[in-house]
């Protein structure tokens, strides 16, 4: 495999970014990794590995980038990352100040950037391409679906937040754009997405152009996904893999890895 962290130009200045794909047989097909509240961090980049090692060029960029290299990793006595709720006030306050910080429209201009940047690596196929997105990421992902939809044509949005509110950004107001397949997953007792958001999630795409798979993970909490969180459900976590390799190769043609 070869890695490696990159700076993207942007209209915002770089963008530290992580890529990975094989090292030899591309060009590959794209997948960007879009990030959680948390930021970068090596639990991201595993995962980035994985869909690299599938045969695709995956990119985990830093969506925090205007404001540094902000990173957040708060461990209980086990090791495992502590979910946002389980934190104290003060820590909750200051991923909170990031995270209120970056708006869609920004993510959205360093997506366009990072199209821009694969442009002009050999090692990425261009045409369409994947997006699988964790937490504020699962809104992002679908962001990209409806302001690239030439582009993202397999976007996976995992335990996602705010997919539908009153806001004039919110990504559900793109569903009319959006084409390819859209593949949610979303944890039982997740407060960000009770049962009346997944069924208006369902009647948005019975009316959009793109394909719709969702599953609800029975006992799974928000966060569920993530291999190194408190909360991590290993079962849900691996039949989301399993859809997400499907719809890939459906939706992005041969890999090579």
């Amino acid at each position: 495999m070869k890695e490696q962290l990159v700076d993207v130009p942007t209209p915002d200045g770089p963008m530290d970014t992580f890529t990975v794909h094989p090292d030899e047989g591309g060009p590959f097909p794209c997948v960007v990794i879009f990030m959680d509240i948390w930021g970068l961090r090596e639990e991201l980049f595993d995962i980035a590995r994985r869909v690299a090692a599938a045969g695709y060029y995956c990119l985990v960029p830093n969506f925090y980038h205007r404001a540094g290299k902000v990173r957040f990793e708060f461990r209980d006595a086990r090791g495992r990352t502590i979910s946002f709720d389980r934190l104290d006030e003060g820590k909750r306050k200051t991923v909170e100040a990031a995270f209120h910080a970056l708006s869609n429209a920004m993510v959205m201009s360093d997506t366009g950037a990072l199209l821009g940047f694969l442009q002009i690596d050999k090692a990425a196929r261009g045409g369409a391409m994947g997006g699988i997105g964790y937490c504020m990421g699962g809104r992002h992902v679908l962001c990209a679906a409806g302001h690239f939809p030439e582009r993202f044509a397999a976007s996976a949005s995992l335990h996602g937040t705010a997919m539908i509110s009153e806001r004039n950004d919110s990504p559900h107001l793109l569903a009319s754009r959006f084409r390819g397949e859209v593949y949610c997953g979303y944890g039982e007792n997740d407060r960000h997405t009770p049962p009346e958001l997944i069924a208006e999630m369902a009647n948005l795409f019975s009316q959009s152009a793109a394909r719709l798979h969702s599953v609800v993970h029975r006992g799974a909490e928000h966060g569920y996904a993530l291999p190194d969180r408190d909360v991590f459900d290993e079962q849900a976590a691996g039949r989301d893999w399993d859809s997400i390799f499907a719809m890939f190769r459906r939706r992005l043609g041969e890999a090579r890895a």
